[in-house]
């Protein structure tokens, strides 16, 4: 077995987890013919093939089907015995590729195909989310996000794991508002703002969307908040990379993208000192939110257009007839002058 690379002894990964690569190489495992699933298989049926490294990825990808149409999905694969252990295998076993360009779609595809039952299964489902961080597997996907490639298949896979980690901050019904305090509480712990954003600088239009999901629910909850607005170099870097993928809109126009970078800037509104009392915020909000091509992404939709509002009058600001972007000086700076 060869030596573990830095990144592996940092994520502390069994020894066993590091043999029999799947995508060791670049090369996918032997497979059956497509045969062996001409028959209809049960859930329990194409769990039992992960075990088989020859039809692991057949069943991979059939599960990963299935996922929208049975919600127990998540419940065979957590409590049946080996599984887990059969998925991390497939997402470690591309650790050594990522960070080089001998990463094919076909293997990217396949831990694709993983991370989507996590992401879709055991990362939604009520009885599973919450052993899924307390066995801390999210950190198995974060080599994914960091990566800073900008290649389809290195794509792939950061947009897969963001769509776990999204899955994780998701609201569910009763409170539909609220994310999970001990959900947050691990996300902050293992750095995954700062892994969000990377992705809002790096990702396509799709990954910057969901990386700023995930920043926006952190952001709406009083620890996610506090832990942004605290500290001035969080808070800075937050705001800049907003403000950068604001302007970016005028060449790459998206509705969902512009829409939560705004409740971004809507909660920080809300946050401690640094962004009230030092004014913060206001010298952040990016100017290109007036802009005509950006304001008329929101022309029809009437939620969009009430969040812009709100924020400009939650940071003292206003358009003014030229279309410039006002900021109302407040009576404290007046005093200070």
């Amino acid at each position: 077995m060869s030596p573990t690379t830095p990144m592996e002894r940092d994520l502390r990964l069994p020894e066993s987890l590091l043999g029999d690569q799947p995508g060791g190489g670049g090369r996918a495992s032997p497979t059956l013919p497509e045969s062996e699933f001409a028959e209809p298989m049960n859930v329990e049926q194409l769990i039992q093939k992960l075990h088989d490294r020859r039809t692991r990825e057949q069943a991979l990808h059939n599960l990963s089907q299935l996922k929208d149409q049975l919600p127990e999905v998540a419940l065979l694969l957590w409590h049946t015995c080996g599984i887990m252990f059969v998925l991390l295998k497939e997402i470690t076993g591309v650790y050594n590729l990522i960070s080089t360009p001998n990463l094919s779609q076909e293997v990217s595809n396949r831990v694709c195909d993983t991370i989507t039952l996590f992401q879709q299964c055991i990362a939604s489902h009520l009885d599973t989310r919450k052993p899924f961080i307390r066995a801390y597997l999210p950190l198995y996907l974060y080599p994914f996000i960091s990566t800073e490639s900008r290649d389809k298949p290195h794509e792939y896979l950061r947009l897969s794991s963001l769509g776990a980690i999204g899955a994780l901050v998701k609201s569910h019904p009763p409170n539909r508002d609220e994310v999970d305090p001990e959900i947050i509480h691990f996300l902050l712990e293992s750095q995954i703002l700062c892994l969000c954003i990377r992705c809002m600088e790096v990702g396509t239009v799709l990954s910057r969307t969901v990386a700023t999901f995930i920043v926006e629910r952190i952001l709406s909850t009083d620890a996610g908040l506090n832990y942004c607005c605290n500290f001035g170099d969080r808070f800075y870097v937050t705001t800049s990379v907003l403000r950068r993928m604001t302007d970016k809109l005028v060449e790459e126009p998206s509705r969902r993208l512009l829409k939560l970078i705004i409740k971004c800037f809507i909660e920080l509104s809300k946050g401690p000192s640094l962004c009230r009392d030092n004014e913060g915020l206001r010298c952040c909000i990016p100017r290109s939110l007036t802009y005509p091509k950006i304001v008329n992404l929101l022309s029809d939709d009437g939620d969009g257009m009430r969040g812009l509002q709100q924020l400009l009058k939650n940071v003292q600001a206003h358009v003014s007839s030229t279309g410039d972007l006002v900021l109302v000086t407040s009576y404290k700076a007046e005093l200070n002058s």
